[in-house]
């Protein structure tokens, strides 16, 4: 379970002070899909790098786990984002030197997970979100940008994360692809009991999944 409770986050430059998010509260529960929208300025990306661990919250309690992320110091961030966060990015940010089945093995590296069972859980997952094995062994330049993505999601969920964090993860991809990776990241919610929140622009898409969040300078407006 996700709980925030009146989280903000003030940037200063200067005499200038800017409330990026200002006061939020909500809660998701496990296997639950949520989305964010709002215009660029929102806030979206400063929410999400605040329950990423990427940015510390001004104010504000953020529970992941019943793990406080905001009191948690520099090295308990670390394997906070390593053991309990999943990443999607609009730009896929795969490794380009290696392959599909290599990008998505990489994160239980780091993790200390034996070779042997990073291969398996990286070729089952990979089967999971529809990659052939031939496609295993490409690497992300001989591959299209839904396939990408598909690899960018079963990386995202290697070390079984408690929370996946997806930013605009449709925003280069057409209207079908970018629907199937939205269900197939609804059907990973349930499945692996894997809480996501994603930001995204396309309110048909958003429209889709367990919860809805409006955000509007810094604060929700709407569910």
């Amino acid at each position: 379970m996700i709980q925030v409770k009146d989280i903000s986050k003030t940037f200063v430059s200067g005499d200038t002070k800017v409330k990026a998010v200002n006061k939020i509260s909500f809660t998701i529960d496990d296997g639950q899909f949520a989305s964010i929208i709002g215009r660029s300025g929102s806030g979206k990306s400063t929410l999400l790098s605040l329950l990423g661990g990427l940015e510390k919250p001004s104010a504000g309690n953020i529970e992941v786990d019943g793990q406080d992320i905001a009191k948690m110091g520099d090295h308990r961030l670390i394997s906070y984002r390593c053991n309990k966060i999943g990443f999607v990015f609009q730009n896929y940010n795969l490794v380009p030197n290696l392959t599909a089945l290599e990008n998505v093995m990489l994160p239980m590296e780091f993790a200390g997970v034996s070779r042997s069972q990073r291969k398996k859980r990286a070729e089952t997952l990979l089967e999971q979100v529809g990659l052939t094995p031939d496609q295993m062994q490409r690497k992300p330049g001989r591959l299209s940008g839904g396939q990408q993505q598909r690899v960018s999601i079963a990386r995202a969920l290697a070390n079984k994360p408690k929370l996946i964090l997806a930013d605009e993860p449709t925003g280069n991809l057409d209207s079908n692809t970018g629907e199937m990776i939205f269900d197939l990241l609804h059907g990973l919610a349930k499945s692996e009991q894997t809480t996501i929140i994603a930001v995204t622009h396309d309110l048909s898409i958003a429209g889709k999944t367990d919860q809805t969040f409006q955000l509007h300078d810094g604060r929700f407006t709407g569910r």
